[in-house]
């Protein structure tokens, strides 16, 4: 599969100071999630991508167009969704998208007609004509995804759409981005410092960590090929024999809080074995829980240093 960006030696550089070192990657999937905390370098890349800044090594390639010498056509594939409002305050809403779209190359009838058009698809249709100044934060955002849909882009770049919503605007905001992956006729990149949002919303994610890819990984992938995870709370703790037992069975183990244990079982390893050992051990399980990685715990994985500290 052609990858959507590929980021091929990427440096950049301000002054003295390098803020992305030699980023290799190819990003191929159908929703993209950027992770990194503040000053990692995620929001340097973005407005790399968009031709703001020149690399000072290497290069990056969206669709094959690179960043450095094709910038004019770049732009042309992406649509952007800003994190900090952008908005011409005595403006109405569609007047807004429509000029955007024009920027963006569309014929002004048809940039019209596609403003209305984005405006009712993200449920702004009531409030079309509305100045941008008199909308809600939630609204702001909303119509933030319409200027950044209109002109039928082929990658949709989201800079922290949820910031500051409440939790149902959150959640039409989020079932929205969902439904615009699922249609299946353009990419997404997905920047956000909420692990949930990325979770829900993105089959792949990078991770940033001081100007450095930390991680890259497809999350589907991740989370077949993980081991299997228990906890097992037993009755009055967990008893040293036990643990034991199940070590010589090939199970990693850890204490957990309250007295559980935390295993790993290996391959072909059952978990009735583990009670025919609680019964040997006259050990009662009270609670097995499987868990799985989620993305929290290879967003840690990635920030962890050489010494294990965070």
């Amino acid at each position: 599969m052609d990858p959507v960006i590929e980021l091929d030696g990427l440096e950049v550089r301000f002054g003295n100071r390098t803020i992305l070192k030699n980023l290799k990657a190819k990003l191929t999937g159908r929703s993209i999630g950027l992770l990194g905390p503040n000053g990692a370098g995620k929001s340097t890349l973005i407005n790399t991508l968009l031709g703001f800044h020149k690399p000072s090594s290497g290069t990056a390639r969206v669709f094959g167009r690179d960043v450095r010498t094709q910038v004019r056509e770049v732009r042309g594939l992406i649509g952007y969704m800003p994190e900090n409002d952008a908005f011409i305050a005595k403006m109405s809403g569609v007047r807004f998208v429509r000029l955007m779209a024009e920027l963006s190359g569309v014929p002004a009838e048809q940039a019209l007609e596609r403003a209305h058009e984005a405006f009712f698809y993200v449920g702004l249709g009531e409030v079309r004509y509305r100045e941008l100044g008199t909308y809600s934060l939630g609204m702001k955002q909303a119509a933030k995804l319409a200027q950044a849909i209109a002109h039928g882009p082929k990658v949709l770049f989201l800079d922290e759409p949820t910031n500051g919503l409440d939790p149902p605007a959150r959640l039409r905001m989020i079932a929205l981005i969902q439904e615009i992956r699922d249609r299946g006729d353009l990419h997404l990149i997905l920047s956000s410092h909420l692990l949930h949002d990325v979770e829900e919303c993105c089959d792949e994610v990078l991770i940033l960590k001081d100007g450095n890819i930390a991680a890259f990984c497809n999350l589907e992938e991740e989370r077949r090929a993980n081991r299997r995870f228990l906890e097992v709370e037993t009755r009055g703790g967990v008893n040293g024999a036990f643990a034991e037992a199940v070590e010589k069975l090939g199970c990693e183990t850890a204490s957990g809080a309250q007295g559980r244990l935390k295993l790993i079982l290996p391959d072909g390893l059952e978990v009735r074995q583990l009670y025919q050992i609680a019964a040997d051990q006259n050990v009662q399980i009270r609670r097995l829980n499987h868990k799985r990685d989620s993305l929290e715990d290879i967003f840690l994985k990635a920030m962890e240093t050489a010494d294990g500290r965070l």
